[in-house]
């Protein structure tokens, strides 16, 4: 697996690549305490400047977490065509009424109780350093090339890893 370190912009893109692909994370808030609080969480949509944006109730855990400590841990996980990204970042809570419209779907309806719930939040995720694991390639085709490398000791082309700093 070949090393892609990815900067600024470049990164973003990989980021976007990644997320769009696999859209639900394990969101990790209250970093540093023991043991970890993480929850599943789909994102809504990623802006034109690479922040990852959900809804979230207001009165929830992660929203008590992020008032105390805005740093926020999303992992990502696509074990069938072996794709993973962990992004570190900020997230903030929003509660601007057209983020909140434009954020919103019918699927929304399961956790609230319309666009005007008053325990409606969107969270404003703003990526600063990842890293991903990305095979491009099915899962057949990396056990196949793996396979090859064993048996020919040749070290084959399985994919790519690298830190994506913003």
């Amino acid at each position: 697996m070949s090393t892609q370190n990815k900067y600024n912009e470049e990164a973003k893109k990989k980021i976007k690549e990644l997320t769009e692909e696999i859209e639900t994370s394990m969101m990790v808030t209250a970093l540093g305490e023991s043991p970890l609080q993480a929850i599943p969480m789909t994102q809504k949509k990623i802006d034109m400047h690479g922040d990852i944006w959900f809804l979230s109730p207001g009165d929830s855990d992660h929203n008590k977490n992020i008032i105390k400590n805005k740093e926020v841990q999303l992992l990502y996980s696509e074990p069938s065509s072996k794709k993973f990204l962990s992004v570190f970042g900020e997230a903030e809570i929003v509660v601007e009424q057209s983020i909140l419209e434009e954020l919103y779907s019918s699927i929304s309806d399961n956790w609230f109780d319309g666009k005007d719930d008053p325990n409606l939040t969107a969270l404003k995720f703003t990526p600063k350093e990842a890293y991903y694991w990305d095979t491009k390639t099915n899962k057949l085709v990396s056990l196949f090339k793996m396979t090859i490398g064993a048996v020919t000791g040749n070290k084959e082309d399985v994919g790519e890893k690298g830190k994506l700093t913003i």
